[in-house]
């Protein structure tokens, strides 16, 4: 076997990453070399590959499901809104650029010879390269210089799949009117349709699949169930409006309450789903003051606008709230730019242009923003969690140095760029019941995840059967799909 296509979408969040990991982990049960591809990607929710070079994390995640490692080549353009109007643009997993929306147009010609050579480079190792379009093709405004969709399909003469969500409604006029908007040569290229999240009796689905064949001359290749409890990770925020996950039942009394910020640029949300997969473990994202108050725990996500973020936070009173429930020792954790928000100080010449900003002042710890982006896997161990294994990955400009406090992890591997952040040796910081640290990923360990929510469940006297030993393992989608 060997070839490619294109899975495309009537929209965003349509289904087109699950498509694109079911069909790569069906091809590699049957022996097939499979590798996932998109050319371009703009999402916030990225992951380091082992090389050093940054991705979407759908991509690794698609990687995993073919069991193959994931590579640069796989995501060569990713978009990483930065602020209001502006993104920095990542070729071939480092930075390229900063661009607003019409500047990227213009720089989208000098991406196309490397997406196409990426795109190539797979096919020649791989028999079958499954790639994602972004978005959807019948973005009739944006085509002229397309990458993702029918652009790419048409310059690498891939036949194309267009996926429709039927939970939404109108899912046969989505199809139907994606095709038509498309020109002629275009159209050429779809081979045929699938219909995802259906509930129901397929027999009353029958007569509009029926119709839309003689309609298109195209048939509907597959329609897929709506499957609760898939949580794969997610593309964008857009994710943050489902519903939550449904708790499993406590070990013990006692449930745990983890309020997760949402801040207006949160990058890597997909930090905090492992807290989730444990039993009785109620993870929201929330802008209330109350909700940081009454939770368990709080955790400030990583985001790509540190400075914009942490103005936000104050004008909205949630900083106030953090100290507060800082002062009252109540358990807090900051990742990447949430535990640089924690600290004293960030000097921000690179993505705010703002300078010295204060932090919150709730760990001994001061940010410098540095142009070159900090791009590596770690491994090491957790000396203030009872020294339990941790793992991760960074993705950053800004280097943390901490002055006082006790280190949260002790880092003993490297993969990628050096950090020459100086201060204290150690990564992360513990002052009191402040936790922060640079790690993304670093929760889907299952002994640190557990070692972190058994301290919470003591901290706040609640009865949970911690240390939370007998859960099944994290069920993150990119950890398990080697599994399954």
């Amino acid at each position: 076997m060997s070839g490619a296509l294109l899975v495309a979408g009537t929209a965003s969040d349509a289904g087109k990453s699950l498509v694109c990991a079911g069909i790569c982990r069906w091809l590699a049960r049957r022996g097939v070399r499979v590798a996932p591809f998109k050319a371009q990607n703009m999402a916030l929710n990225s992951c380091v590959t082992p090389a050093g070079a940054e991705i979407g994390r759908a991509q690794v995640m698609q990687a995993a499901a073919a069991g193959v490692e994931p590579e640069a080549a796989m995501n060569p353009v990713l978009i990483k809104p930065s602020g209001a109007g502006r993104s920095q643009v990542m070729l071939m997993g480092r930075p390229r650029a900063e661009a607003d929306a019409r500047g990227y147009q213009s720089l989208r010609a000098q991406l196309r010879e490397p997406v196409l050579d990426a795109l190539a480079d797979l096919r020649a190792r791989f028999d079958v390269v499954v790639c994602e379009g972004a978005g959807s093709p019948a973005e009739i405004n944006l085509r002229a210089g397309d990458l993702a969709n029918m652009g790419l399909a048409r310059a690498a003469g891939l036949p194309v799949v267009v996926v429709g969500d039927i939970d939404r409604g109108g899912v046969f006029a989505a199809l139907y009117g994606t095709l038509a908007l498309l020109e002629p040569a275009d159209q050429a290229l779809v081979a045929g349709f699938v219909i995802n999240r259906f509930r129901g009796d397929r027999a009353i689905l029958e007569p509009g699949l029926a119709q839309l064949r003689e309609l298109t001359g195209r048939p509907v290749l597959g329609v897929l169930p709506h499957l609760e409890g898939l949580w794969l990770d997610a593309e964008d925020s857009l994710a943050l409006e489902r519903p939550a996950r449904p708790v499993a039942a406590p070990l013990g009394a006692d449930t745990l309450e983890v309020a997760v910020v949402r801040l207006r640029w949160t990058s890597n949300f997909t930090d905090v789903d492992a807290l989730g997969t444990e039993p009785g473990v109620q993870v929201r994202f929330t802008r209330s003051a109350a909700d940081i108050q009454r939770a368990d725990l709080v955790v400030v996500p990583g985001t790509k606008a540190t400075v914009e973020d942490l103005e936000g936070l104050r004008a909205d009173g949630l900083a106030e709230a953090l100290v507060r429930r800082a002062r009252a020792g109540a358990p807090l954790l900051g990742l990447c730019g949430g535990y640089q928000m924690l600290g004293e100080a960030i000097v921000d010449e690179v993505e705010s242009g703002r300078g010295a900003v204060d932090g919150l002042g709730l760990l001994p710890v001061r940010t410098v923003f540095c142009a070159e982006k900090l791009l590596r896997r770690v491994t090491g161990s957790a000396p203030a969690l009872g020294g339990v294994p941790a793992h991760g990955y960074e993705i950053r400009h800004g280097r943390v140095q901490r002055g006082g406090g006790e280190a949260l992890l002790a880092p003993v591997a490297h993969a990628g760029t050096a950090d020459p952040a100086g201060g204290l040796p150690g990564e992360g910081c513990v002052q009191g019941t402040v936790l922060g640290t640079s790690w993304h990923g670093v929760l889907e360990g299952d002994e640190l995840r557990r070692a972190l929510l058994g301290w919470v469940a003591r901290t706040r006297g609640r009865d949970c059967g911690r240390g939370m030993s007998p859960s099944p393992p994290c069920a993150s989608a990119i950890s398990t799909a080697w599994a399954t």
